[in-house]
């Protein structure tokens, strides 16, 4: 099957435009891990093993994919995202989602099945058209390569003392359910927090992202001590997007450099 290279660009601003693109070389890698270590570690405080690098790795990174959104200008990384395939999380020891959840018989789902994980945006590219190009990339690659199911963790920072953050997780569960026979159990449930009455907090770009898309969420959420949030463990049976979404990630020329 032939490689689709770059996707774009997309006019982000009067000054930029985007291309999308898969790494290469492992200086494009590298320059994703140095994106995530700023977002992870630098804005969000998280704990990274390979911190005193100034980027984050980890073991699975050598078995994933990663995609790259570049300003076409610059060649700038302002966003990143990596890609397992169930063939390659067999070479890995398993899916990464699988160190934070119980995968039940999401483990024996028919078909190809890929994980997106660690996704990041840099902070002046989030208003959504750096997402957008993500996005239009991963539909690319899923409906190039023939995967049925996309699935990962979508962070939510919970503050100790706001209650915002838990009314977000018991909307998700109420309005997002996945199907009986689809759902995970967390290794490390979300400690208690304020249960108090409150709005929910405004849903991450990302996770919104998923659900516009059809994704459900498969159950509570796992605490993540190293990063400070609640991850949520979503999954998108490719054949239920909407046409919509479809047509609108599907719609851009690929272009081959």
């Amino acid at each position: 099957m032939p490689e689709l290279a770059k996707y774009g660009p997309w006019a982000s601003s009067p000054r930029q435009a985007l291309v999308t693109e898969l790494a290469s070389s492992p200086a494009d890698v590298l320059a994703s891990q140095r994106l995530r270590f700023r977002v992870f570690a630098q804005e969000m405080g998280a704990r990274l093993p390979s911190a005193d690098q100034g980027i984050d790795r980890d073991h699975y990174d050598d078995f994933c994919r990663h995609l790259l959104v570049r300003e076409a200008d610059t060649g700038d990384v302002v966003a990143s995202t990596r890609i397992l395939s169930s063939e390659d999380a067999a070479q890995a020891g398993g899916f990464y989602s699988q160190s934070e959840f119980y995968l039940g018989a999401l483990e024996y789902l028919p078909g190809r099945v890929m994980e997106v994980g660690r996704t990041c945006v840099r902070s002046d590219y989030r208003t959504g058209w750096a997402i957008n190009a993500l996005w239009t990339g991963l539909a690319r690659f899923m409906t190039a390569h023939r995967f049925d199911y996309m699935m990962g963790c979508a962070s939510i920072t919970l503050s100790p003392d706001e209650a915002s953050g838990p009314a977000l997780l018991r909307q998700l569960y109420q309005e997002h359910p996945a199907p009986a026979g689809f759902r995970v159990e967390p290794r490390q449930p979300v400690p208690n927090r304020a249960r108090g009455s409150a709005s929910p907090a405004p849903l991450p770009p990302l996770l919104k992202a998923y659900l516009r898309l059809g994704a459900w969420i498969c159950g509570e959420a796992c605490w993540d001590p190293d990063f400070g949030v609640a991850d949520v463990f979503i999954l998108l049976d490719v054949q239920q997007v909407p046409d919509r979404y479809r047509r609108h990630f599907l719609r851009e020329p690929v272009l081959i450099r």
